[in-house]
């Protein structure tokens, strides 16, 4: 069965039908890149994987995704595998002919900690000194997910556009991964609650005032949604334009095509392209 998604003031659309018409140029990326460049926090060599957009301009302005990957991942996870999450990402970069970026961002157990953030803000700075950057938008799907929320809430002047599949907006209650989680928010959040807090997007809700789209499955026990929801339910009180797709059968994944709609409601939004709403 599938179930309805909940969107502005919508509240019954299939996700397969969510946008049409809204792609009036599609084009395709060109082989990747892998880039080092020197961790301004540490100093140590850090990378991330850059796809240009074919027949791409570096004198004309360009919009960015950037994808994080998930726990036990590294850069190339986006770039190279075959799954709902990342072929969809790499489709609708491609449909819209954006720069995409796959960072490590302190790969394989990042969790967006303080090193990882640091990284992050320096290679978005590289990228707006490279090109000429327009909206800047950030994907990603599980520890990626959780970890594109936490940088949103920390640097929402940075991010034009929010898309988190799976993730959890609540460090502070999640409990799987923790030995990951705590190397990289050195400390237990016993011992830094606040630390715990500052990244935990639910307490921030005033940040997001861009497009954000989220997945949560109901059966997720890798990480559980009740955050995400929490958080999603807050954002449209705000009036925010926010996208929950909230499938209760399903465990800890986002199929194609949600995976699809999610991101192209974020890109859309952000981009100021028309779309439709279709309830079927």
């Amino acid at each position: 069965m599938l179930k309805t998604i909940g969107i502005l003031g919508v509240s019954a659309v299939t996700a397969a039908a969510l946008l049409t018409g809204s792609a009036a140029f599609a084009g395709k990326l060109v082989e990747p890149k892998d880039i080092e460049f020197k961790a301004s926090i540490d100093g140590t060599a850090q990378r991330y994987v850059e796809m240009l957009p074919e027949g791409f301009d570096l004198n004309k302005p360009v919009n960015v995704l950037i994808c994080l990957h998930g726990h036990g991942s590294d850069r190339w996870q986006y770039v190279r595998e075959i799954r709902a999450e990342t072929k969809a990402a790499r489709d609708i970069a491609a449909k819209y002919n954006l720069i995409y970026i796959s960072p490590d961002y302190r790969a394989k157990t990042s969790w967006m900690g303080p090193k990882a953030e640091a990284d992050m803000v320096q290679i978005i700075g590289l990228l707006k000194a490279k090109y000429k950057v327009g909206k800047m938008i950030l994907n990603g799907a599980s520890m990626g997910g959780s970890s594109a929320l936490t940088f949103t809430a920390m640097h929402p002047d940075m991010i034009d556009g929010v898309c988190a599949l799976n993730g959890t907006a609540n460090h502070l209650e999640y409990a799987n991964f923790q030995g990951a989680i705590q190397e990289s928010f050195s400390g237990t959040k016993a011992a830094i609650p606040l630390e715990y807090k500052r990244r935990s997007a639910e307490y921030w809700p005033e940040a997001f005032s861009m497009p954000v789209a989220l997945t949560a499955g109901g059966k997720d026990a890798s990480v559980p949604p009740q955050s995400v929801l929490r958080l999603a339910d807050i954002l449209k009180k705000m009036g925010r334009k926010v996208l929950l797709i909230d499938r209760p059968e399903t465990g800890h994944q986002t199929d194609y095509p949600d995976s699809t709609a999610a991101l192209e409601f974020v890109v859309c939004s952000a981009l100021d392209i028309g779309y439709e709403v279709v309830d079927k």
